[in-house]
């Protein structure tokens, strides 16, 4: 995951309340059948990741930084909650 930095995964880490819907979002976003690419990892598109950096930072090499991951899934938690 190119666009995700070890930072901001260990910001996420340190949240055990967004563990739930970091991997609901990890669920959403891996494609179908990952296990059959090189490597078997359970992650995001190369090219969706590339488009959320560019989307967010301008650039498809930026790396997102952890007050926006955690934002991120704090955005999407109140999200899923409205819908209920």
């Amino acid at each position: 995951m190119r666009a995700l930095s070890i930072s901001a995964l260990r910001e996420v880490a340190k949240r055990p309340g967004l563990w739930g819907i970091a991997l609901v979002q990890l669920r959403a976003f891996v494609p179908m059948r990952w296990w059959a690419r090189w490597p078997p990892l359970p992650l995001p598109a190369k090219e969706y990741m590339e488009f959320r950096a560019e989307a967010m930072y301008g650039r498809r090499d930026a790396k997102m930084n952890g007050d926006d991951l955690v934002g991120y899934l704090e955005w999407c938690r109140r999200m899923r909650a409205l819908v209920r």
